[in-house]
C-alpha cells in the first residue's frame, strides 16, 4: 500500500557550519534565491529557507562537511548557456555538461562542495 504522496513540500541540504556565512551567500547572491524567514522557533539553529515558486529550499547545518556524493538539487534556468558564463565569470568551476531527454544541463557545486544542476528545457 502506498502513503499517497502528493508532492514535496522542501528539501534540505546541509552544509558545516563553519562555512555557514560563504554557503548562504552562495544562495543569496549568486544564485539568488528569494530568502523567507524561518519560524521563531527554528532560528537559532542558524541556516536559512529559499521560496521557489512552489517548493523551499531549506539549508540545514552540519558540524561537519559531509564527503562528496552525486545527490543533486536541479535548478532550471532560461538559458542555460547564460548561466554557464554567469558561473565560470564567478569562478565557479563547470563539472559536467551534457544533454538528457531534452534537458540542458551542467553541474557546479556550492562552497560546501553539494552538488547542483542547471538544467534548461
Amino acid at each position: 500500500m502506498s502513503l499517497g504522496v502528493i508532492g514535496i513540500d522542501h528539501v534540505q541540504i546541509a552544509v558545516p557550519r563553519a562555512q555557514e556565512a560563504q554557503c548562504l551567500a552562495f544562495y543569496r547572491a549568486f544564485l539568488g534565491l528569494a530568502e523567507i524567514t524561518k519560524p521563531a522557533e527554528l532560528r537559532a539553529r542558524g541556516g536559512a529557507w529559499f521560496q521557489l515558486s512552489n517548493l523551499q529550499l531549506h539549508i540545514g547545518l552540519d558540524a561537519e562537511a559531509s564527503p562528496p556524493s552525486r545527490r543533486h538539487i536541479c535548478f532550471l534556468v532560461e538559458d542555460t548557456a547564460q548561466a554557464r558564463a554567469q558561473a565560470k565569470s564567478h569562478g565557479v568551476t563547470v563539472e559536467e555538461e551534457s544533454e538528457v531527454d531534452g534537458l540542458h544541463r551542467f553541474f557546479i557545486r556550492d562552497p560546501a562542495g553539494n552538488r547542483i544542476e542547471i538544467a534548461q528545457r
